[in-house]
């Protein structure tokens, strides 16, 4: 990535991030004990999901930024779990991109559903590169609305909460439309997985 569009997607990294986490804390202040987030519990992070061009610079910058045993790790992790998942990777598995073809949608809700991401530490349960982590990862467990408009949240929140409970702590999402300038600051609008942008 070329120096001023590094350092231009730097800054709108540093715009967009405090205000997803500052929603989230919100969310989560008025979620209390309906969330069970916490250190050890990633059950979020056994699955694949696809990661965007903006999601990959922070990774590979927090990579690059992590202690040498740490990114060795982490390193080793996300290319055996390249090599298991490439021969079914649904997108082209050269370039990583996800959903090359037709068909290739439908096959990533059944892809990998048990695979743990690289990044997890599974001595700790916790995620090495916790501060440069996806943007899905920092928005999952407070109730949230989908691409259909609905209310989801993780499935071990929220157990028995009556709907407008959930519907009280729903995570404002107006931070997507700098979401989506920071990706257009990238140049590249693909998705991938986790796996391939840290073990490819």
């Amino acid at each position: 990535m070329h120096g001023f569009r590094m350092r231009t997607l730097c800054v709108r990294v540093k715009n967009v991030f405090p205000i997803i986490d500052a929603a989230l804390a919100d969310s989560a202040a008025r979620s209390g004990k309906w969330l069970a987030c916490r250190p050890g519990c990633h059950q979020c992070c056994v699955g694949v999901f696809a990661v965007t061009s903006l999601d990959v610079a922070t990774l590979r910058e927090g990579l690059a930024a992590a202690e040498p045993a740490v990114a060795a790790s982490i390193r080793e992790r996300a290319q055996a779990s390249w090599q298991q998942l490439a021969p079914t990777f649904p997108g082209d598995v050269v370039s990583g991109r996800l959903f090359t073809a037709d068909g290739h949608e439908e096959a990533f809700e059944d892809f990998a559903n048990d695979e743990p991401c690289p990044v997890l530490d599974p001595a700790t349960g916790t995620c090495d590169l916790y501060a440069s982590r996806p943007v899905q990862c920092r928005t999952f467990g407070p109730p949230v609305r989908d691409d259909d408009g609905n209310l989801t949240v993780c499935e071990l929140c929220f157990v028995d909460a009556p709907a407008e409970e959930v519907a009280r702590c729903e995570m404002d999402q107006s931070w997507r439309g700098e979401e989506a300038a920071a990706i257009q600051t990238t140049g590249d609008e693909t998705l991938t997985i986790l796996a391939f942008a840290l073990g490819a």
